[in-house]
């Protein structure tokens, strides 16, 4: 379903792996970089606001987007620490495509998921989240109609007008493995950015997130009257004490909540 009369941007950011924290291509991008394959095959148009690190383990990350098959990644570059949203609405202005595409968050820094809301105000453009897939584009009344991911696998067909942003889920089609050889051949055309600070994480307080408490007893049963009788069910042992006065008690809770292993 390559349509060549259609203008399609994907954005892209360095991602970074869970459990060593390298950098990497972001999941999710890259499966917006598969879709937008699908729609506009090499006419994909690829942006990265940043900066080309001199670190080889960041090049190789965005490098491993051109390995996908692409010929260039466009690069809006900016300070570490600037706000990329008017950077970037400003580039879309010039380009005027008809579909944006993004992840739904980064996997590193804010991660908030607000780029592509904010990128939708600044341009007054229609905003769909967490789609699986773009089914198809009608240029003639400006519309489109994709398919959104819910919870539970559940799949939801909308109708957007053009031109509109959309933010890829994990449901999307897995994307291709990247080739080292077109890694390597692919190339960065850089664009200067402008500076725009961003000062709202200056004020910013962060802490290490706590782990979720566990719950204390977990029921297994298929039916309702087996849940039934596992709750109304009598507990057995002998390791249960008798507890008297307030100060008692409630370091007989502590003792179990730290058993437990919640606090």
């Amino acid at each position: 379903m390559i349509n060549v009369n259609l203008s399609v941007i994907s954005l892209v950011s360095i991602g970074e792996h869970p459990t060593s924290g390298r950098p990497r291509r972001a999941e999710q991008d890259a499966r917006a970089i598969e879709l937008g394959l699908k729609l506009v095959g090499d006419n994909l148009h690829i942006l990265h606001a940043g900066q080309i690190s001199e670190d080889e383990s960041q090049q190789s990350a965005l490098r491993s987007y051109l390995g996908m098959g692409l010929s260039e990644i466009n690069v809006l570059s900016m300070l570490e620490k600037a706000d990329a949203v008017l950077p970037i609405a400003e580039y879309l202005i010039q380009q005027k495509p008809d579909i944006i595409l993004t992840g739904v968050r980064a996997e590193k820094g804010e991660s908030s998921g607000m780029l592509p809301y904010l990128l939708a105000k600044q341009l007054g453009f229609g905003m769909v989240t967490s789609i699986a897939d773009i089914l198809s584009i009608d240029k003639v009344n400006q519309q489109a109609e994709v398919l959104q991911a819910l919870p539970r696998g559940q799949r939801r067909k909308i109708k957007i007008d053009l031109p509109f942003i959309a933010s890829v889920d994990m449901a999307a089609n897995q994307p291709r493995q990247s080739a080292f050889g077109p890694a390597t051949r692919g190339k960065f055309s850089v664009t200067l950015g402008g500076t725009f600070n961003d000062l709202e994480p200056s004020i910013w307080q962060t802490a290490k997130a706590k782990k979720r408490p566990k719950r204390l007893k977990i029921i297994k049963a298929n039916t309702a009257a087996e849940r039934f009788k596992a709750a109304t069910a009598k507990a057995t042992g002998g390791g249960g004490k008798m507890v008297h006065g307030v100060e008692e008690s409630a370091q007989a809770i502590l003792d179990l909540l730290i058993e437990e292993g919640i606090l």
